[in-house]
């Protein structure tokens, strides 16, 4: 089954990490992608920008507007993901619970829905 791993963190802990600390967590963070992709359990992961680079997005009665920034006001942003295919929700949790980053910040793991209908859908077509 397939996991979503969103990976949270304080941008403030991270900018005060010294430059030795912030290069020692990135090739750690690169060693473990790298046995996640032997183990084959990575699908795929990818960082995002700062949160100051994000925009939020909604309609409201047809009209487009669109923010600076997160949605939510928190102490941790999402700064990546990454999914993993693992055989239950305890080997999820396992797997995330060696992301690097889970030290200083948190890691959401949500199973991916598969194989539901899509809502609205015409099951005919």
């Amino acid at each position: 089954m397939k996991y979503l791993c969103l990976a949270y963190e304080q941008e403030s802990k991270l900018a005060a990490l010294s430059r030795e600390q912030w290069a020692s967590l990135r090739e750690e963070t690169l060693a473990y992608v790298e046995e996640l992709r032997r183990g084959g359990h990575l699908i795929t992961t990818e960082p995002l920008q700062t949160v100051r680079s994000a925009m939020t997005v909604r309609v409201r009665n047809g009209q487009l507007s669109a923010t600076d920034g997160p949605f939510a006001e928190t102490k941790e942003q999402l700064g990546g993901f990454f999914i993993v295919e693992a055989r239950d929700l305890n080997e999820a949790i396992q797997l995330a619970g060696r992301w690097p980053s889970a030290r200083i910040g948190s890691i959401e793991v949500r199973p991916i829905a598969q194989g539901l209908p899509q809502e609205g859908r015409n099951e005919a077509n």
